[in-house]
Formats: structure tokens, C-alpha cells, sequence
């Protein structure tokens, strides 16, 4: 209920950000003109009136693209609020869903899978499906709206501009397609070596009371080091 209650939030909460740009630019504008007015009267006593009439538009414009500010912090807070909270319910429910699912499973599936792979399944693995189903839900939404309302607002100003400004998208959109396919890559075979890893450790904690009987832990800690060294994130290869 709560979800869905703030739809329109998360698509219009944008406005408010845009919006605030426009305001600046008709403040600019009108300090522009003020400015000019002043000088031009300069030894008249209309000055002062322009004077204080500078200083009132300012302080409007000042508390417009002020109060903006909070509506927009606010509406992202909810947003946020609501969508990084069921994300989070989300994965209560899965990791509870997976670990019902493990106690129906047979002795003789796992003798065929590692402990540490199961382990992950619950841990590394439901954690990737919260981040894409809450924060990036979210920051997709902030991206499509804001660019959707972003390009409006610059063709109501310049259509010319604008086109020369969105030119060089496809370009853009080719690039993140092909860094977005190395990071699946290596996301992918970061995941069986946390699996890898999750194993190992599992392994000597059950067999712990052996490794201290024979005075094994230097080597094992040496053996952890090679293993975790296969985590650590290695240089980009184009």
C-alpha cells in the first residue's frame, strides 16, 4: 500500500529540481534588467525605488528556489524511504523463502553442491537482487524522469540547442552498453570465487579443532590469503 502510494512521487518529484533552474534563470534575467534600470535612472529618486524593488525580487526568487529545495528533498526522502524499504522486505522474505526451500532438499543434492555456494545463494546473491530491486529501481527512475523533464524544459528554450546537446547520446549509450557488459562480466566470476571463498572458510571452521591438533594455522592463514586474493578487484583490461 505504501509502495504504491507514492507512485506519483517517484515520477514527478523531478519537476521540482527542473523547475529550480527556471526559477534561476528568471532571477538572472531580471537582476540583468534591474541592473540596467539603475543605471539608467542614476540621479533620480526612482533609484531608490528600483533599489528596493531589486532587493525584494531577490529575497522572492531566493525563498522560491529555497522552498524547491525542500520539497524535493522531502519527496526524494519518501521515495526513498519507500522503495529502499521493500526492497529490504524483499529480501527478508527471500532469505527466509531460501532457507524453508534448503530444508526439503535432499541429502543427496548437497553431496553435489558446496556448502559455501549455498551459503551465497543466501548472502551475496539475494543481497544483488535488494540492490537491483531498490536502489536500482530507484536511481533508474530518477534518470529516465529527470532526463524525460530535462529535455522538455530545453526545448521550450532553445530547440536548437538542444538537439546539438543531445548529439552525442548514442555515443553515450554505446559506451555504457559495453562497460556494463565487462562489470557483468567480472561481477559474474566475482561471485564464484566469494562462493570459493565461503566454501574454504566454512571447511576449516568445522574442522578447526584439526587444525590446531596438528599446528596448521600459519599454513591455513597462508592458504586464506591466496583464496581471498582472487576477490580483490584487478586492473581494467580493455
Amino acid at each position: 500500500m505504501a509502495a504504491h502510494s507514492w507512485y506519483p512521487v517517484r515520477y514527478h518529484f523531478q519537476y521540482f529540481g527542473v523547475f529550480t533552474a527556471s526559477v534561476i534563470r528568471i532571477a538572472f534575467n531580471l537582476v540583468t534588467e534591474n541592473i540596467s534600470l539603475y543605471h539608467l535612472f542614476a540621479g533620480y529618486q526612482r533609484q531608490e525605488v528600483i533599489y528596493q524593488l531589486f532587493g525584494y525580487s531577490t529575497l522572492l526568487f531566493g525563498s522560491i528556489v529555497l522552498a524547491l529545495a525542500l520539497f524535493r528533498g522531502l519527496f526524494l526522502f519518501l521515495m526513498r524511504q519507500t522503495i529502499i524499504l521493500m526492497s529490504r522486505h524483499i529480501e527478508y522474505d527471500l532469505k527466509n523463502e531460501i532457507y524453508d526451500h534448503y530444508q526439503l532438499l535432499s541429502l543427496a543434492f548437497y553431496r553435489r553442491h558446496n556448502t559455501g555456494d549455498l551459503m551465497n545463494r543466501v548472502t551475496e546473491d539475494v543481497s544483488r537482487v535488494r540492490m537491483y530491486l531498490g536502489p536500482g529501481i530507484m536511481y533508474t527512475i530518477n534518470t529516465v524522469t529527470l532526463f524525460m523533464i530535462t529535455i522538455c524544459f530545453m526545448l521550450l528554450v532553445n530547440v536548437r540547442l538542444t538537439i546539438f546537446s543531445i548529439l552525442p547520446m548514442p555515443v553515450l549509450v554505446l559506451t555504457i552498453y559495453y562497460v556494463n557488459n565487462i562489470i557483468n562480466f567480472r561481477s559474474e566470476k566475482i561471485q564464484q570465487r566469494l562462493s570459493a571463498l565461503s566454501s574454504f572458510v566454512q571447511e576449516n571452521f568445522s574442522g578447526i579443532r584439526v587444525i590446531k591438533s596438528y599446528v596448521r594455522e600459519e599454513s591455513v592463514r597462508q592458504s586464506f590469503s591466496a583464496e581471498a586474493r582472487t576477490t580483490k578487484p584487478t586492473p581494467w583490461r580493455w
